[in-house]
């Protein structure tokens, strides 16, 4: 089975990546006692994927999958969009950026809640970077709901009327972006 690094030490994102792609042993930064700092700074969810793949594959001399996801909201042109990790700050919790973007939208109706998830996963090998996409269409739900996932999943309500955080693991890697994203890279390394 081959082995592959992923760029995270998110534990529910390795789970998360896990579950996906069951035909590789996929090995976390801590795995492998690796503590590189990969500065995202660029202007694009590819850029930050493909930079972060490759300086760590580099470094480490093993294949690595690294994404950049983001949270879109139509209202504001796509912010948090690519600084969404960092927008509070390194050390923001989640909690404190979900209270940030309902308190931001608390005023706001029906369809200017417009948001979308968008990830792009890339995978470098020996030179060679392939990348992948995946978005999920949504709104910003009014208030936090459900006990699953991590990160916005409890305010991304979906078009079924249930957010992120109120679906079984199962149910949100089937139809989640970083799920597509995940599925359309293995269909290009196979």
């Amino acid at each position: 089975m081959k082995k592959i690094v992923v760029a995270t030490r998110n534990a529910g994102k390795l789970q998360e990546i896990k579950n996906i792609l069951k035909d590789y042993e996929l090995l976390s930064l801590e795995d492998i006692n690796c503590d590189i700092e990969v500065e995202e700074d660029q202007e694009t969810f590819e850029g930050n994927a493909k930079k972060k793949a490759q300086e760590i594959s580099e470094a480490i001399n093993m294949p690595c999958i690294a994404d950049d996801t983001g949270l879109c909201i139509e209202k504001f042109d796509g912010w948090p969009g690519v600084h969404t990790h960092r927008f509070l700050g390194e050390n923001a919790t989640y909690q404190q950026k979900n209270q940030a973007v309902l308190e931001r939208m608390k005023d706001l109706q029906g369809e200017d809640r417009n948001a979308k998830f968008v990830c792009v996963v890339a995978f470098y090998e020996d030179g060679k970077c392939i990348t992948a996409k995946g978005e999920v269409k949504g709104k910003i739900a009014r208030e936090p709901r459900g006990n699953n996932g991590f990160g916005f999943d409890p305010i991304f309500e979906l078009e079924n009327g249930k957010t992120y955080s109120e679906l079984t693991s199962e149910e949100k890697n089937k139809m989640s972006h970083r799920g597509k994203a995940l599925e359309n890279l293995v269909k290009i390394l196979k």
